[in-house]
C-alpha cells in the first residue's frame, strides 16, 4: 500500500531538544549557582542527562505521572528533600531558560514544505499534550500537523503498539499507509515496524549500524526516500 501520512516524533527529530536542554540548564545553573556535589557545569549537565533518562523511562513505563517525573528529577539532581511546590518552582525556573533556547532543526521546515502537498502529517510524542502543543505553536509549525497525540494523555508510550495505532486511528488510516519518523532506533523505528507501520530512523549523529532499519541522517533525505528516488541500503517498502 502507498504511504499516505507521516507520523512524526518531535524532540530531536524536528525540534533540537538536546541543544535547548543543554543551553537552558547551563543558564539555569549559572543563575542558581552550582548544586552541592558538582564541581563544574559540565559535570552537572552530565548528571542532569542521566537523571532525566532514568525518570523519563519510569514515566514511559507508566510508573509515575508527568509532574511526578519532573519533581523526582529535581530531587535526585539536587539531592535535596524538596516539597512538591519547591521542586515545581525549581523546575519552572529551569523551564524559562530552556524555552529561551528553543529552535527547530534547519532541515525541518524545508522537509515539511516539500512533503506538504503529497502526505498528511501528524505527531506522536512520548511527552504531554500541553508541553508539545505549546512548543509547536511557539515554533510556528503547529498548523502543519492535523493530529497531535502524546503519551501523558494516551496512557501508553512508544514503543507500545497501542501508541502507534492511536496515531493511525486518529488519521483514519491503516498502519501500512503510515510512516513513522523518529530519532530513536528502538523506541521509534523498531516500535513502529512492530506495530505494522513503515518507519525511518533519523540518525542525526551518524551512529550507524542497525542495517535492518531504514536510516537517514537528515530530513532533507526524506522526500526522495518517500518518492522512491533513494533506498539508503534497505528494501523500499514504501510503495
Amino acid at each position: 500500500m502507498p504511504i499516505r501520512a507521516v507520523l512524526w516524533d518531535i524532540d530531536d527529530t524536528i525540534f533540537d531538544y538536546c541543544s535547548a536542554d543543554r543551553a537552558g540548564m547551563m543558564r539555569h545553573l549559572r543563575t542558581e549557582g552550582l548544586v552541592d556535589g558538582y564541581s563544574s557545569v559540565d559535570q552537572a549537565l552530565g548528571r542532569w542527562r542521566e537523571v532525566t533518562a532514568l525518570h523519563w523511562a519510569r514515566f514511559s513505563a507508566g510508573e509515575v505521572g508527568w509532574q511526578e517525573q519532573r519533581r523526582d528529577r529535581v530531587r535526585m539532581f539536587t539531592g535535596l528533600p524538596l516539597s512538591d511546590p519547591e521542586a515545581d518552582a525549581w523546575f519552572d525556573r529551569y523551564i524559562v531558560h530552556y524555552e529561551a533556547a528553543w529552535s527547530l532543526f534547519p532541515d525541518a521546515v524545508p522537509a515539511l514544505d516539500l512533503l506538504a502537498g503529497e502526505y498528511r502529517h501528524a505527531v506522536l510524542s512520548n511527552s504531554s499534550l500541553h508541553n508539545q502543543e505549546r512548543k509547536l505553536r511557539v515554533l510556528g509549525v503547529r498548523d502543519r500537523f492535523e493530529v497531535l497525540l502524546c503519551a501523558a494523555e494516551l496512557g501508553f508510550s512508544k514503543p507500545a503498539a497501542e501508541a502507534f495505532h492511536a496515531g493511525c486511528d486518529a488519521l483514519g488510516l491503516p498502519p501500512d499507509e503510515v510512516l513513522y519518523v523518529g530519532d530513536q532506533p528502538d523506541i521509534d523505528a523498531r516500535g513502529a515496524i512492530d506495530a505494522g507501520l513503515a518507519a525511518v530512523w533519523l540518525d542525526r549523529t551518524g551512529v550507524g549500524g542497525r542495517p535492518e532499519l531504514i536510516r537517514i541522517t537528515g530530513l532533507g533525505e526524506l522526500p526522495g526516500l518517500l518518492r522512491g528516488e533513494s533506498r539508503f541500503g534497505a528494501p523500499d517498502t514504501f510503495r
